[in-house]
C-alpha cells in the first residue's frame, strides 16, 4: 500500500504524514508513505494508491490539474485533497475527489482512512497448504467460496480454479470473516461480494450455485449481508 503527500508548506507536510504515520501504526496496517514538495516531484514518481493533495502548491501549480493528467494517464489513485479554503471544494467533481480535508481539521484525516480502506477490505492475500504441502496464494478478492471436502477444505476462484487445502472450516470462517466472508452453514463459506440474490432460505452465487442459509446463521447473516450491500454495494 502506497500512500503520498503533495503540500508544499514543509510545517503541514510534516504534520499530514505524520497525522497518516500515525493512523497506519494504531491501525497494524502496513503501507509505505511518502511526502512531496511539489506536484512536479510526485508526477515524476507518480505511483500511489492514496493522494493528500494541496489544491494550491507553489509556484502556479494547481491540485486540481495534477489530478487530471493522473485520471488522463489511468491512475487509480484516489485523491484527497488538502485546502485552506473550502469554497474551492466545489470544483472538485471534474476529478471525482475522494475527500475534501480542510487543513485546520486534521482530525477529519482518520475519517478518510477510514473509508479509503474500507473500499479495499478484499486487497488481501491469504496462504494456505494444499495436499502436496505446498503453500498456495489466494486472492481474497477472487475467491468465490470456501467449502468442506472430506476433511479438507475447497477454495474456489471465480474463474473456476480450485485449490484442496488443509484446515478446518469453522477456523477459516473466524480469519476470513473480517474480509466480507460469511460462514452460512456448516458447509460453506461465502464471499457475500459475489451472492447474486437471497431468500428466506438460501442465497444464490455468481455462478449459478445455489446454498442453504443454516438456521442458526440465518438472522446473522442477513445482518452482516445487507451491512455489506449497504457499505459496497453498486
Amino acid at each position: 500500500m502506497k500512500i503520498c503527500v503533495v503540500e508544499d508548506e514543509a510545517v503541514w507536510r510534516d504534520k499530514i504524514r505524520a497525522s497518516v504515520e500515525k493512523y497506519c501504526t494504531d491501525q497494524n496496517i502496513s503501507a509505505q508513505v511518502n511526502a512531496f514538495g511539489s506536484g512536479k516531484e510526485f508526477m515524476e514518481n507518480a505511483d500511489a494508491d492514496l493522494l493528500f493533495l494541496d489544491i494550491e502548491l507553489a509556484d502556479g501549480e494547481d491540485g486540481f490539474r495534477i489530478a487530471e493528467k493522473l485520471m488522463d494517464a489511468g491512475s487509480q489513485c484516489r485523491i484527497c485533497f488538502l485546502t485552506s479554503h473550502a469554497e474551492m471544494a466545489r470544483c472538485g467533481y471534474r476529478v471525482n475527489a475522494f475527500r475534501y480535508i480542510d487543513k485546520k481539521y486534521l482530525e477529519e484525516m482518520d475519517e478518510a482512512l477510514d473509508a479509503f480502506f474500507k473500499t479495499r477490505i478484499q486487497e488481501r492475500i491469504i496462504s494456505c497448504k494444499d495436499t502436496a504441502g505446498i503453500w498456495r496464494r489466494i486472492h481474497l478478492s477472487e475467491l468465490l467460496f470456501v467449502e468442506t471436502n472430506g476433511r479438507k477444505l475447497r477454495y474456489l476462484m471465480r474463474d473456476g480454479r480450485e485449490h484442496i487445502c488443509e484446515g478446518r472450516i469453522s477456523e477459516t470462517a473466524k480469519r476470513l470473516s473480517a474480509f466480507g466472508f460469511f460462514y452460512v452453514q456448516r458447509s460453506y463459506i461465502v464471499n457475500l461480494k459475489y451472492i447474486e440474490s437471497v431468500n428466506s432460505h438460501e442465497i444464490m452465487l455468481c455462478n449459478g450455485l445455489r446454498i442453504a442459509i443454516g438456521r442458526v446463521h440465518s438472522r446473522e447473516f442477513r445482518k452482516e449481508f445487507f451491512k455489506w450491500r449497504m457499505l459496497f454495494g453498486d
